[in-house]
């Protein structure tokens, strides 16, 4: 009889120690498809911003030519400054990475040094951005003096748009791990900050190229 129970008792705990690996096992894959579903709808959100980007650069394309014998981007464009902007956003992107190998390893002061060097960085490129758009308006350059201009303000304002939404995004992370430190949730938070932030410069140079330096060349 006592071998009988001591039989029963074992195949009791085999049985409650599968159920306990089992429901271990449901939700370690629940949490897996949730991640996955985060990270499906992130990255269709950066390839919604891509498709936006390129319709807005294949207007541009279209509208290059269309001046109305007004200044055309030889006319208008400073390499030199244009080439200070680029620096500083890809600088940033460097910094950005930086950012989130701290982030991952705990590191608190290279974490916060490199989003503050990402911040800086990132407002330098807009405020020079911003700089230029003033320059060509008090000229009479514009978005309302031509088709070409109009399209040219649409894409880069566009891009400087997501620049200054980045930047908000930035001090968020900060205030984020200062209150809640490198908690999972706020890692994953920080990954998609840095695939954004990475895509805007990927983009940048995209306009760097095609948009300025074969404008200056035509």
């Amino acid at each position: 009889m006592s071998a009988s129970r001591a039989l029963a008792s074992d195949d009791f705990g085999s049985l409650l120690s599968e159920r306990r690996h089992s429901t271990r096992r449901a939700k370690s894959n629940h949490d897996s498809e949730k991640r996955i579903v985060v990270g499906y709808g992130f990255w269709i959100f950066l390839i919604s911003d891509i498709i936006m980007f390129s319709a807005f650069f294949a207007t541009y394309a279209v509208l290059t030519d269309s001046t109305a014998g007004g200044p055309s981007g030889k006319d208008l464009f400073h390499i030199p400054t244009v080439a200070i902007e680029t620096g500083c956003l890809l600088t940033s992107s460097l910094f950005c990475g930086f950012a989130g190998i701290g982030a991952q390893a705990s590191m608190p002061r290279l974490f916060h040094g490199a989003m503050l060097a990402t911040l800086v960085l990132g407002a330098t490129f807009l405020g020079l951005e911003v700089q230029e758009f003033s320059r060509m308006i008090s000229i009479g350059a514009g978005p309302s003096r031509s088709a070409f201009l109009s399209a040219f303000f649409a894409l880069i304002g566009c891009h400087g748009l997501h620049v200054a939404v980045g930047l908000l995004w930035l001090l968020t992370m900060i205030g984020q791990v200062m209150a809640k430190g490198f908690r999972q949730d706020i890692l994953r938070r920080m990954l998609c900050f840095s695939l954004f932030w990475h895509t805007l410069d990927i983009v940048w140079v995209g306009l760097f190229s095609l948009v300025y330096l074969v404008g200056v060349s035509q």
